[in-house]
């Protein structure tokens, strides 16, 4: 990569124009025990409304599992004229998390390959581990690997959120935490900052605290805190002094009020409700709004069966003008420990 290149990168914002999105059509049992029927047919609708906007590419096991989920498609009357499928063999198909992160610079579209390890807690990840490396062969992307102190940089993407302008957002109990799940043993707040400025073109970086009850990933932001536009970040919020959320999040919206965006001025923070507990099998889900979408055609938002899915795709839908706000049916998929953000990744458009 060129100092020209170098120098110019940028980390496009999910409400950029897209050339598709990544998904890893769902094979692997365990992470829905019991309740893995059912879950195919949600992600036919999620392929069905973003394949509306821009390519949806899957990753399957096999040919045979590429026929099982074309059957599926078929079923529910999903297009698949914007559907492609590519064989890789995988332990989960997390693809937010696993996926590389694609910038743009002064050559073009690039890969940032940072190292996927399980969310530094599950030892069958080899397989994922392999994807950014797979996508940038089958589509001719240059990639680059990121380094710190003589390590390869451990970051998944639903730990991050960005403006597309030079400010990230993340937390401090997933990338800082020293002795619940790990990322980089050592880093500080200025390493991370480093590798963001040099690799993502990131000039201001926002800390916030805790990520919410029932985060297996044990703090990623796509639960708790998303931009919407360059200026306008949602911050969930707990009304119930008594649930398990409330002080975590209040110190969030603390946080907040300090922030700044790159140019030095305040942003715009709007409150997102969270809906009630979800708990299944004496076990609380991480439930949350703000694990929504943005593709090309709509944004898509996990929905639960509460009285605050009007309320939240209300808001969503006054801040998001200019394609389609709708809500999908994730109960089942939120046993799994993620919804729809988790299990998208976009890749921008050339």
């Amino acid at each position: 990569m060129s100092r020209e290149a170098r120098m110019s990168r940028r980390l496009p914002a999910e409400w950029e124009k897209h050339e598709a999105t990544w998904l890893g059509w769902p094979h692997n049992k365990s992470d829905w025990p019991g309740k893995f029927t059912p879950i195919p047919w949600v992600y036919a609708e999620i392929v069905r409304r973003i394949s509306a906007g821009e390519k949806v590419r899957i990753v399957v096991e096999s040919k045979t599992h590429e026929g099982e989920a074309r059957r599926v498609l078929k079923s529910a009357n999903v297009d698949t004229s914007n559907v492609e499928f590519f064989v890789m063999k995988s332990d989960r198909g997390w693809t937010r998390d696993s996926g590389p992160q694609f910038i743009k610079n002064s050559d073009g579209v690039v890969q940032v390959n940072f190292k996927f390890n399980g969310w530094a807690k599950y030892p069958n990840h080899k397989k994922d581990q392999k994807l950014p490396a797979f996508i940038s062969k089958k589509l001719g992307i240059s990639s680059t690997v990121p380094t710190h102190n003589g390590h390869h940089v451990v970051l998944e993407g639903g730990s991050i959120d960005y403006n597309g302008k030079g400010t990230l957002l993340t937390t401090e109990e997933c990338l800082l935490d020293e002795k619940t799940q790990t990322r980089n043993p050592g880093f500080g707040k200025k390493d991370y900052e480093g590798v963001f400025r040099e690799y993502l073109g990131m000039s201001n970086v926002l800390w916030l605290g805790k990520g919410i009850a029932g985060d297996d990933t044990h703090g990623h932001v796509d639960d708790l805190c998303r931009f919407v536009d360059a200026r306008t970040l949602l911050l969930v919020q707990e009304r119930n002094e008594k649930d398990d959320n409330y002080i975590p999040l209040e110190e969030n919206r603390e946080r907040a009020q300090d922030f700044r965006l790159e140019d030095g001025s305040k942003p715009d923070v709007v409150y997102l409700p969270m809906p009630e507990p979800v708990i299944f099998k004496g076990q609380r889900l991480p439930a949350s709004y703000a694990n929504l979408y943005m593709s090309n055609a709509a944004v898509i938002v996990p929905t639960f069966n509460d009285p605050s899915d009007r309320t939240a795709l209300g808001i969503i839908s006054e801040l998001v003008t200019d394609r389609a706000v709708m809500g999908i049916h994730a109960l089942d998929l939120v046993w799994g420990l993620g919804t729809l953000h988790c299990l998208t990744h976009e890749q921008p458009a050339r």
